[in-house]
């Protein structure tokens, strides 16, 4: 059933976070000054949220910045909503990386379309033959910690909490976005030194199957995520990432429809989410 009166939503950002590429702070003006047609809105920073959440139908997380910066206070938060029954959007239940890199370990062992990952010396043998590797913190986020190295190098790495993957040599790199299971429009950056100069990217029926896999292998029933991956030079897709805590999700670089359009799922979405109606 609905609840009755116009339902209120905290929206979490961090408006000062300098973002290589990106804007947080514009896309999120934007994001919550078109939410208000629909929710009563207060912006907070994320350390904040668990201070102001009580007073609030719902709470939003957006571009808040890399966890790690602040991890003890994001996991006093996430345990005060799971004990308040606090609805969070995206729902704290998320299998990527909202939960951290493991889903890259789980996805490459399940044999999913992923650049290879491994976090044990012994796995070393399950990586493709490289120029470089990757090595990167299992509680990474936004390149923080990442370093190349050649193979020669693993051997000497003290394992535990980092993740292995090779370097792929990859044509250019494309993002899908959906809310809750519905695809909304794609990004792709045609020169993979330039991550964030995106532009619009017309996806096959195959690449919509192989970004829909992700999304149905994470079961969330709400909320907004981010399928990121690679061309290869063979012409496959492989996973990057798969961003289901606070993604980006660059509505600079689409069109005044596809934005629009976004907005209105993502408020339906909400409404969903919440139990209540949209205004009439």
């Amino acid at each position: 059933m609905p609840v009755p009166g116009r339902p209120s939503l905290l929206f979490v950002t961090d408006l000062a976070y300098r973002a290589r590429g990106r804007r947080y702070c514009d896309e999120d003006i934007f994001l919550s000054s078109r939410l208000r047609d629909d929710f009563d809105i207060a912006l907070c920073h994320p350390l904040d949220a668990a201070a102001l959440m009580d007073a609030f139908d719902g709470v939003v997380v957006r571009n808040s910045g890399p966890v790690l910066h602040y991890q003890e206070e994001y996991d006093a938060f996430r345990d005060r909503a799971a004990a308040r029954g606090t609805r969070v959007y995206n729902p704290l239940s998320g299998r990527a990386d909202m939960a951290g890199k493991q889903y890259l370990l789980d996805l490459t062992a399940a044999g999913y379309p992923v650049i290879p990952t491994i976090d044990r010396p012994q796995h070393l043998g399950a990586l493709p033959e490289a120029d470089q590797y990757a090595v990167k913190p299992k509680a990474g986020a936004d390149s923080i910690g990442l370093d190349f190295v050649p193979r020669g190098r693993l051997d000497g790495l003290v394992y535990g909490d980092i993740l292995v993957q090779p370097r792929i040599d990859f044509r250019y790199e494309v993002s899908f976005y959906y809310i809750d299971d519905v695809f909304q429009y794609a990004l792709h950056a045609p020169d993979p030194d330039r991550r964030w100069i995106l532009e619009p990217y017309r996806p096959t029926e195959a690449d919509l199957g192989f970004a829909r896999a992700f999304i149905d292998w994470n079961t969330l029933d709400h909320g907004i995520q981010r399928v990121d991956a690679c061309r290869t030079r063979e012409g496959d897709l492989l996973l990057v990432e798969l961003e289901d805590l606070n993604p980006y999700l660059s509505l600079d670089r689409v069109d005044d429809a596809t934005r629009d359009a976004f907005v209105a799922g993502m408020t339906a979405s909400l409404h969903r989410f919440l139990g209540t109606a949209p205004r009439a």
